[in-house]
């Protein structure tokens, strides 16, 4: 599946599709079963034209199982979610993130989340061009983008609607891929999602990247929308010209 839009931005990283299924891909990357990863240098794998695939039991950490619909894990974190997003709880315990200034507002953070078990085996990540529509239907569309790359996305993801389209929650970073998107795919008014701003999964992306992850319906329509858009402006031209060729 082509995307004129990764043309358009000349995005250095190939789009990403995010799709849940029972059947596991041939040859696809893995976490061993037990063993920590983050789910985010997957994606890294899957937009540099790796496949990689989850599920129940290799999905790498508590927080990558909620990432990626899964179902809910921070019930049994050990010592409590809410203290290792914040303060920590003490000797015994591991340090705390410090991402929250309190464990209550931790708390409240964790309780917002729209934590959801998807009815699939496998949540896969798999180069956008390496999809056939036809056989298999993403659920939602990651792409790694510039600032000004990022921008592009933002406004052609507003051009055919009238209220803003796009938010960027504090999350984290496998959250920001999988779980709030399909959140917002369950819309009547679904929004793009920016993120990768979790510091812990900073390392595995290009310094000068963000992610935005969009619905799979979002993504075709911006795809017919480029016609008559900014994009054939001359205003967006002085802005790709700058942006170094993949």
């Amino acid at each position: 599946m082509e995307s004129r839009i990764a043309k358009e931005l000349k995005l250095r990283y190939l789009p990403v599709a995010v799709i849940f299924t029972d059947e596991k891909p041939e040859g696809a990357l893995q976490f061993q079963e037990g063993r920590w990863g983050c789910v985010v240098s997957m994606l890294a794998a899957a937009s540099k034209g790796k496949t990689a695939c989850f599920d129940r039991k290799t999905f790498g950490c508590g927080g990558g199982q909620v990432g990626l619909c899964f179902g809910d894990a921070y019930a049994e974190f050990p010592g409590g979610i809410e203290y290792f997003l914040s303060t920590g709880r003490g000797e015994g315990h591991r340090e705390g993130e410090a991402y929250k200034k309190t464990p209550e507002l931790a708390k409240a953070f964790i309780d917002q989340l729209p934590i959801t078990d998807i009815p699939y085996k496998y949540v896969v990540f798999k180069p956008l061009e390496q999809v056939d529509p036809d056989e298999e239907k993403p659920e939602l569309v990651v792409f790694f983008a510039t600032p000004d790359q990022l921008s592009a996305l933002v406004v052609l993801a507003n051009f055919g609607r009238a209220a803003n389209s796009v938010t960027m929650p504090f999350s984290a970073g496998c959250h920001s891929i999988c779980l709030i998107p399909y959140h917002e795919s369950l819309q009547a008014e679904p929004k793009a999602v920016v993120g990768m701003t979790d510091i812990s999964a900073r390392p595995y992306v290009d310094p000068n990247t963000l992610s935005f992850t969009v619905p799979y319906s979002m993504f075709v329509e911006m795809e017919e929308n480029i016609p008559g858009s900014f994009l054939e402006k001359e205003s967006w031209h002085k802005v790709r010209e700058r942006i170094p060729n993949p």
